[in-house]
């Protein structure tokens, strides 16, 4: 209850927008999203126990991003060569890496994105202000799916929520959005660690 009411408030105050905005069509929103190269936001984290962490996101598409976590978290979270790594910066230790392909993360990290695709979208919703696409993996549906928030007036991506396969949710609730920006490669270099 107590995480569903952050959520409520903070989507609230992040969507606040003139109310004669319209639903966004499945085509409008792949554009916007496949003609998103770069981005950077401050955000805000909701994770399945109700724990809240905040940090900077950085977005190269296609297939990178970074998680920057504000004190006291210490942790990284690295997405490039469809691997994502995990850093606990408390420990001098190799990351935990999983295949980007194997979240619905890789809807949105995707060079060219269709929201048309076949099976891919099974929600697409307005609620006055904003919308919503629930989109999944049409090749592993069973890799859980992905809820887009989108405001209008000029379209910009506003939250989403990850479904894992085991059916637990993280939120991620985004402040205004950067985009156009010059990112090095560098930034999203995954370093495991190991050295000689």
């Amino acid at each position: 209850m107590k995480k569903q009411f952050l959520i409520s408030a903070l989507s609230a105050l992040v969507l606040a927008t003139p109310a004669f905005a319209d639903k966004l069509s499945l085509k409008e929103l792949s554009g916007y999203m496949t003609e998103m190269k770069t981005a950077e936001a401050s955000f805000t984290q909701i994770n399945d126990d109700g724990s809240i962490s905040t940090g900077t996101i950085s977005i190269k598409r296609p297939g990178k991003a970074r998680f920057e976590y504000n004190p006291p978290a210490q942790a990284q979270v690295l997405i490039s060569a469809g691997t994502i790594a995990i850093y606990d910066l408390k420990l001098n230790t190799p990351p935990e890496l999983y295949a980007l392909n194997r979240t619905p993360l890789k809807l949105i990290l995707a060079r060219n994105v269709d929201f048309e695709t076949d099976d891919m979208v099974t929600g697409h919703s307005f609620d006055g202000t904003a919308t919503t696409v629930r989109a999944q993996d049409p090749s592993n549906p069973d890799l859980g799916w992905i809820d887009l928030v989108f405001t209008a007036n000029p379209i910009e991506l506003r939250q989403w929520v990850v479904t894992d396969d085991a059916g637990s949710e993280t939120t991620i609730i985004l402040g205004g959005l950067e985009t156009g920006l010059d990112l090095s490669n560098k930034l999203f270099t995954i370093e495991t660690l190991t050295g000689d």
